[in-house]
């Protein structure tokens, strides 16, 4: 038993694990993926001493090689952003202050939400696409030539969009192909072109309507809406494909992944996927403490949104405490037991957290409205991007007046106990009976009040303490050697 378990160790431990690696970009071919001359063109029109170059992970092998090129041709003082702290797809503009950087450039995927402390340029992948396979995939998902069809797609494939709706467009007249546009004093390579842009849903433009939304802009007929057309998206299934379909969740989708050359009818139920969300509102409805997760720092906007959750949530009968922690893990969240659910703030992208592996839900800011806005009712539209819910947005609905904050009592659908909204709507005042008045919660038994602070010091546990003059100071002393398994001086397994 000891040879056979020694000996599978050994395997194990010598076991080449097969990792795809992205190699270096030919330096004759920098140009054309990084667009380096137009970078360079940005940073010189801003007079940019510094300039912080943010790259994903998986473009990180040509970051040296890029920064050189930019150095070269410019003269300025590149730094390389790397290890984002809440997601790639978003600029990292707190990490491009600390070096003091004038300008940003976005390198790869991303989720176009506005930015408002620097200038910023983004600079996508040219990820390859068979247009012929692409144009024979949506015939044959598109047999009507008179349907109504926008496409989407991934901001990598911008640069094929127009080449693919030249070939579309002689038998499709219904068709309408999306535009990439980016909010503020903001550029960008590939085919989004710089301009100032109202973040307004729904306008009128040359008899159009113009629908504007997740970095996107499309024209449809005068007189027609967004539910009379299809969705036809060019990319991966991932996080901006199910962003739209659960924002535009009336509408019919179909897909073309030009890395499996395969389209599809997106057979994905999207009722199903909003019962879920629903589910998560009526924990909310449940919930008491309630956590704020910060999940982004550069989002225009989020310090917003933070100070309205807290005013509907305090509205509620809740209590809030606010976490900001990077990105999100079960071990992470696993340490506030006392929290009953949280809300994560972050861009429309990421907002969709599947926290079924959570010990506790993570809600969005719609959902956390619909649970604590007594105003606002559950229906079929569905918002991701938190922006539409402040005032003067698309989606906002305002608090109830304080007088018309009643105790209106429901039943709760998860566990079928009484509930009441507003009983903390305001702090008690102290009475003059002393303790013989106490707070009530909506199971008519007595409210726990404490504040997450007290649960902290009744546990046994507290987590890493520094213990200042109680902990003896001894002399370095020398550590083991070898791995885990088999330390040297513990010698072989018998």
């Amino acid at each position: 038993m000891a040879d056979a378990f020694s000996s599978s160790s050994e395997t194990v431990i010598q076991r080449a694990v097969e990792v795809s690696v992205k190699t270096n970009t030919p330096l004759e071919k920098l140009e054309e993926f990084y667009q380096i001359k137009k970078t360079c063109d940005f940073i010189s029109e801003r007079q940019s001493e510094k300039v912080a170059l943010q790259f994903p992970d998986e473009l990180l092998v040509d970051s040296i090689a890029v920064a050189v090129e930019i150095e070269r041709n410019s003269n300025v003082k590149p730094f390389i952003l790397g290890d984002t702290s809440y997601g790639s797809c978003c600029v990292d503009e707190v990490a491009a202050e600390h070096v003091g950087a004038d300008c940003i450039v976005h390198y790869g995927s991303s989720c176009l939400s506005p930015s408002k402390r620097l200038p910023v340029m983004y600079v996508f992948e040219r990820r390859p696409v068979d247009l012929e396979k692409c144009t024979s995939a949506f015939r044959e998902l598109y047999p009507d030539a008179q349907s109504h069809v926008v496409i989407l797609y991934d901001v990598n494939y911008v640069h094929v969009m127009n080449h693919l709706l030249t070939l579309l467009l002689p038998d499709y007249p219904n068709l309408v192909v999306s535009e990439l546009v980016v909010d503020g004093d903001q550029c960008t390579g590939h085919g989004l072109t710089e301009r100032q842009h109202n973040d307004v849903c729904l306008s009128k433009q040359d008899s159009k309507q113009v629908v504007c939304q997740f970095g996107r802009q499309f024209c449809l007929k005068n007189g027609s809406s967004v539910t009379d057309y299809s969705m036809f998206y060019v990319g991966q299934e991932g996080a901006t494909l199910r962003n739209f379909m659960m924002t535009w969740n009336r509408c019919s989708f179909c897909s073309y992944d030009p890395q499996t050359e395969t389209g599809r009818t997106e057979s994905v139920s999207i009722n199903r996927t909003l019962m879920k969300r629903y589910y998560a509102i009526e924990r909310a409805k449940d919930a008491n403490v309630v956590g704020i997760l910060v999940g982004t720092l550069g989002v225009a906007d989020y310090l917003t949104i933070i100070q309205q959750l807290k005013e509907t949530i305090r509205r509620a009968g809740k209590k809030s405490y606010m976490f900001a922690m990077g990105k999100l893990n079960v071990a992470k969240l696993a340490n506030f037991l006392e929290i009953d659910i949280f809300v994560l703030i972050a861009c429309p992208e990421n907002s969709l957290l599947d926290s079924s592996e959570f010990y506790k839900p993570v809600v969005t800011p719609f959902e956390m409205e619909v649970a604590c806005n007594k105003k606002r009712e559950w229906s079929e539209e569905y918002v991701t991007d938190f922006r539409h819910l402040l005032p003067g947005g698309q989606s906002h609905v305002p608090l109830a007046d304080q007088q018309d904050d009643g105790n209106e009592t429901d039943i709760s659908l998860i566990t079928g106990a009484l509930r009441s909204q507003n009983l903390l709507s305001s702090e008690p005042a102290e009475s003059p009976y002393g303790s013989s008045v106490v707070l009530r919660n909506q199971t008519l038994t007595v409210a726990n009040t404490n504040s997450a602070a007290s649960f902290l010091a009744e546990r046994s546990w507290r987590g890493l303490e520094q213990k200042l003059g109680e902990t003896p100071v001894v002399k370095a002393v020398k550590g083991r050697k070898g791995i885990a398994i088999a330390y040297e001086e513990e010698g072989p397994f018998s």
